[in-house]
C-alpha cells in the first residue's frame, strides 16, 4: 500500500510540531509527502500524489484542510474515478472529523501507528466508510459544490466568526482556541438565547427549508445544521431524527418553546417528548435538504458570507472510506 501525506503547514500547528512531522517523513522515504501553505497550491499538491498512485491519503491538518481535500477528490476529481482511503490526523485547530473517527490525539503517533498497520497488512481493521455531505449552492446551472462533514447556518456560522475574532486577534493565537474556544463561545451564546437575547449575533435568520420535499413551516431560525458525523465537538450529538437518509439535519426555530429546558437534551440527542416540530424543534435523517436563505453558512469551519436569496442543496450520496490514524 502506498501512503501519501498532504501537510498543511499553516493548520494551527506550532513550528515544533511541523519540524517533528517533517523530520519523521524524511526518515521514511517510502511515505510520499507534499507541503502546502495556501489553498491555492492544494490542487497541484494532491495531483502530484494522485500521479504517484497513492492508495491512502493522510491529511495532516484540521477540519478545514480535510474539507478542501474532500472537495478536490469528490468535486474536482483530482484522483480521477479512483477515491483513495483518507486518514485525517488531529493536527488542526478544530478536528471534529478526526475525533469522530477516534484518531490519536498526537498526529505523529497516529501516523506511525497507521504506517505500522499498513506494513503488517492490518489496515482494514481501521477502515470505516462514511457518507460525505455535498453542499451545492448558487443560482441556476452556475452552481458550486463543497464536500465536507458538517454544515451550519444561523448562530453557528456567526459563532465561528466570533471565535476567530476572540481567539486570533491580530494574528496572535490566544490560549483558548479550536474546539475549546468554539465550546466556550457556543455555551455563551446558548446562555444568551436562554435569557431571551435576540440582538446581533443571535438575531434569527429567515430561511425556507424543504426536507425531502416537505416544508418546515417556521420562517425564522436560530440554528440550522446538518452532518454525517456521529458527534460534534465536546461530544455533542444534536441529531435525534429518524429515517434512512444520510443527511442528519436539525433546526431550531425562533421562537421555540422553552429552549433553556430543552438545551441539555438537544445537545445529547435525547430531547424531551415535547421537543417537536410544532414547538420549533426539527430533526430528521433525509436524502436531501433544500434551503433558501440570505445568511452565510459554514462547511467544516470554512465560511461563506451572506448572498441574497441563495439556494442551497444538501445531500450525502458519496461514501469515502476513512482510516483511523
Amino acid at each position: 500500500m502506498r501512503i501519501g501525506v498532504v501537510n498543511n503547514l499553516r493548520a494551527g500547528k506550532s513550528q515544533e510540531q511541523v519540524s517533528r512531522m517533517l523530520g519523521f517523513l524524511r526518515s521514511h522515504p517510502d511515505v510520499l509527502h507534499v507541503e502546502t501553505e495556501t489553498a491555492g497550491v492544494m490542487p497541484e499538491a494532491l495531483a502530484e500524489l494522485a500521479r504517484q498512485e497513492v492508495d491512502c491519503l493522510v491529511v495532516n491538518g484540521g477540519d478545514g484542510t480535510l474539507q478542501y481535500v474532500l472537495t478536490e477528490i469528490l468535486g474536482s476529481g483530482v484522483f480521477g474515478d479512483r477515491v483513495p482511503l483518507v486518514a485525517p490526523l488531529r493536527a488542526g485547530r478544530t478536528n471534529m472529523s478526526a475525533m469522530d473517527l477516534v484518531a490519536d490525539s498526537d498526529p505523529l503517533r497516529g501516523l506511525e501507528s497507521l504506517i505500522e498497520c499498513a506494513e503488517d497488512g492490518r489496515i482494514a481493521e481501521r477502515v470505516e466508510p462514511r457518507r460525505v455531505l455535498r453542499v451545492s449552492y448558487g443560482y441556476g446551472i452556475q452552481r458550486a459544490a463543497q464536500y465536507g462533514m458538517f454544515f451550519g447556518a444561523g448562530i453557528i456560522k456567526r459563532a465561528i466568526e466570533l471565535n476567530h475574532r476572540l481567539f486570533d486577534k491580530e494574528g496572535q493565537r490566544m490560549v483558548v482556541e479550536g474546539v475549546p474556544g468554539a465550546t466556550l463561545v457556543t455555551a455563551g451564546l446558548l446562555g444568551r438565547a436562554i435569557t431571551g437575547d435576540k440582538s446581533g449575533i443571535l438575531t434569527p435568520d429567515k430561511i425556507q427549508i424543504l426536507l425531502d420535499g416537505e416544508a418546515v413551516h417556521q420562517g425564522e431560525f436560530r440554528v440550522v445544521m446538518a452532518s454525517t458525523l456521529s458527534r460534534l465537538f465536546s461530544r455533542m450529538r444534536p441529531f435525534w431524527g429518524q429515517g434512512p437518509g444520510g443527511v442528519r439535519f436539525t433546526s431550531i426555530a425562533a421562537p421555540s418553546k422553552n429552549i433553556g429546558r430543552a438545551s441539555l437534551g438537544l445537545l445529547r440527542g435525547k430531547p424531551a417528548d415535547w421537543v417537536t416540530p410544532e414547538n420549533g424543534y426539527t430533526s430528521r435523517n433525509v436524502e436531501r435538504a433544500e434551503l433558501r436563505m440570505n445568511c452565510g453558512f459554514t462547511v467544516d469551519g470554512e465560511l461563506w458570507q451572506p448572498d441574497p436569496d441563495r439556494s442551497i442543496e444538501l445531500s450525502a450520496e458519496r461514501v469515502v472510506h476513512f482510516v483511523r490514524a
